[in-house]
């Protein structure tokens, strides 16, 4: 899973304060929690398991790029949630949203476009009888 302590909760390793505000990006790896503002993008390590957190008062206005999310406070920039993306009841995004698991509570919002992007390819499966082609069956109609 993501940053967790032995009893499975998830571990903050930096805590951005209800009074503090950051000019400028982001770049961390493991937990992050946002009560106050960030003015840049937030974007975790490639390759690790990092979460974010934002709280009711926190608030991102840039990218964010992290593989875990629980958001219940405001973005203004496009989200990437290459695992799970969690908005809360207060959540407010303006921005597109990239996902690959998504749970949206009643009162979250998001003004902007949600794209789904499964972390495997998705497998066209066929439906046909006997497991032929369309064309094949047409031409054993016809044969």
């Amino acid at each position: 899973m993501f940053s967790s302590d032995k009893q499975g909760k998830a571990r903050i390793d930096t805590l951005v304060g209800r009074n503090s505000r950051i000019d400028g990006d982001v770049h961390y790896k493991g937990g992050l929690h946002v009560d106050g503002e960030i003015r840049g993008n937030v974007h975790a390590e490639e390759g690790a398991e990092s979460m974010l957190s934002v709280s009711q008062h926190g608030a991102i206005h840039g990218e964010v790029k992290v593989p875990h999310i629980t958001l219940n406070g405001t973005v203004e920039g496009d989200v990437h949630a290459e695992k799970r993306l969690e908005l809360g009841p207060e959540a407010r995004v303006t921005g597109d949203v990239y996902y690959n698991l998504v749970e949206i509570a009643v009162g979250a919002t998001v003004n902007g476009k949600l794209v789904h992007r499964p972390a495997a390819p998705v497998l066209a499966l066929s439906h046909q009888k006997g497991g032929k082609t369309p064309e094949a069956a047409e031409g054993a109609k016809r044969g």
